[in-house]
Order: structure tokens, then sequence, then C-alpha cells
């Protein structure tokens, strides 16, 4: 489990990138719901915690691939990829990271 920050310093339709080996990027969308995902797009090198969200939708700001924030899926090209999702949680008001193990390696 990873601090991130204060739930109280992510507004709502903004996203923070976090210094895991790979990066992670955590979107708290408009509703409210944090999502957290692997920060880098699978099309080419970029830091979708730099991209524009939407819903559940975060578009990468190099290409315009575009990923939904609840399952890592890619909804349009350039991408065809997933990104690894990962669970998040809030424990005394501290936005939290879980990390998914990555293939082929422990956890």
């Amino acid at each position: 489990m990873i601090p991130v920050c204060r739930l109280e310093d992510l507004p709502e339709g903004e996203s923070v990138r976090v210094e895991t080996t790979p990066p992670v990027a955590v979107f708290r969308t408009d509703d409210g719901e944090l999502y957290a995902i692997d920060d880098t797009c699978t099309h080419q090198d970029a830091s979708l915690s730099e991209g524009w969200l939407e819903g559940c939708l975060v578009e990468c700001p190099l290409h315009a691939a575009s990923f939904d924030l609840r399952t890592g899926q890619p909804t349009c090209l350039p991408a065809r990829r997933p990104v690894r999702t990962h669970r998040v949680t809030v424990d005394d008001g501290i936005i939290h990271v879980h990390l998914v193990a990555q293939e082929g390696s422990a956890a």
C-alpha cells in the first residue's frame, strides 16, 4: 500500500503521478471516484496523468489513445494493449494505491 496524497489535495477532475516503478497515475473523476492505472500509455511513452479526463476515460496527450480507468482497456486506436489497474482506498483522509504485481515479478 502506497500513500499518495490527502484526498482534499486531489481535486475532482484531476490526477497525480506516483513515482513508483513503473509510475502510476491516480485520477479523481468529476463524480469523486478514484482510479489508479499505470501512468505510461501502451502505444508510446507518454504520461497518462498529463492526459485529458472525461468521465471514466483518460485520453493520452500524445496520440489521443483513450483508456477506461475502470478496466484499463483501450477504447480507441492507436493503443491496442491495456494498462494495469490498481486498487485505491482512502484511510484517514489519505489516498492509498495497492499495486498489482507485474507479470513475471514477485509481489
